[in-house]
């Protein structure tokens, strides 16, 4: 330990972004995120010598207020009205834009390859961070930091207060659980872009065949909305279902002469549509593919998780002319 006290703002300012991405990855609340990293600065600040490892330092404090936040917030998604889902974040706030990787958390300064930040920008991905909330808090910090920051076994235990033993089973329990949860093809922005074209024209043709055949069998759709937007609240399964809904939601807004227009945006790793009414976000709809076709949908819609990433895009994107919908 140095003789100076606590953490610099110079070094928190440096690994800002990476305790941000730990944050949300932990907490699925971009919000809930800015707070524990915020207070974890101020902890960090009051320490009374400086650590030799700041990012693992404080990367160690976020976790564990990570995990005080995840107490009080299970309880209030099972008070969620209808599914829940991820807050969608941008995905420069999280990976910073191209070859701008987030400096490692425990400053080692290992140049990441391709592989890696693809594997980072497949851990904000919707899917991954859905299936990290079945895992219990323990075994979703463990795994975080071990797979995604690459931290040893050892400073894994002393984050969690628990055994390098107990870590390493963790870990293995979560990786199982992922690995049977997680769909493992990686479809290009290119074809999801793609993708995105076909099924609005389909919806907006009222072509319930064509969205279908887009359709992999058992495929799902769940929209977000917290009882705060007109939504459906239930997943939606099966091609009909799915194919059915989103012919009505263009109906509904033709007639209401509300859906104003779209555009694609970088979101959580990929290309998402955010649809506006006027000039407020009021959707963010994102795909998941697999060989066989459009394997999932995701729609945000509440607009407590919209607001934050309508001010973070901004208006500086080219918007796209929507379909009109054929009522």
């Amino acid at each position: 330990m140095s003789a100076a006290a606590g953490v610099s703002a110079a070094s928190f300012t440096a690994h800002r972004r990476s305790l941000f991405g730990l944050a949300y990855r932990m907490l699925g609340s971009a919000a809930e995120a800015e707070d524990v990293v915020q207070e974890a600065y101020l902890r960090a600040q009051a320490a009374r010598e400086a650590p030799e490892s700041p990012g693992a330092y404080l990367a160690t404090i976020v976790t564990r207020l990570c995990l005080d936040v995840m107490k009080s917030a299970r309880a209030r998604r099972e008070a969620y009205v209808g599914p829940w889902l991820p807050e969608p974040v941008p995905t420069g706030e999280l990976l910073g834009g191209d070859g701008d990787a987030a400096e490692p958390l425990d400053a080692r300064g290992v140049a990441e390859s391709p592989a890696a930040r693809m594997d980072r920008v497949e851990s904000i991905s919707m899917a991954f961070l859905v299936v990290l909330e079945s895992l219990s808090p323990l075994e979703r910090a463990a795994l975080i930091l071990r797979d995604v920051f690459d931290w040893e076994f050892d400073a894994v235990a002393a984050a969690l207060g628990r055994s390098p033993a107990a870590c390493r089973q963790l870990v293995h329990r979560a990786r199982e659980h992922v690995a049977a949860r997680q769909p493992r093809f990686r479809a290009t922005e290119a074809e999801r872009t793609r993708l995105f074209g076909a099924f609005l024209e389909a919806a907006a043709r009222g072509d319930a065949g064509a969205l279908a055949a887009m359709l992999a069998e058992g495929a799902s759709a769940t929209p977000d909305s917290g009882g705060k937007a007109s939504s459906a609240r239930r997943t939606l399964r099966g091609k009909g279902p799915i194919a059915r809904y989103f012919i009505g939601l263009w109906q509904k807004a033709a007639r209401a002469g509300a859906l104003a227009s779209a555009r694609i945006g970088s979101v959580n790793g990929g290309p998402a549509l955010l649809i506006y009414e006027g000039a407020r976000l009021t959707t963010v709809m994102g795909l998941d593919l697999s060989p066989a076709g459009i394997d999932t949908v995701w729609i945000v819609r509440n607009p407590d998780k919209l607001a934050r990433l309508e001010s973070r895009l901004g208006s500086s994107r080219p918007l796209h002319g929507l379909p009109s919908a054929r009522a």
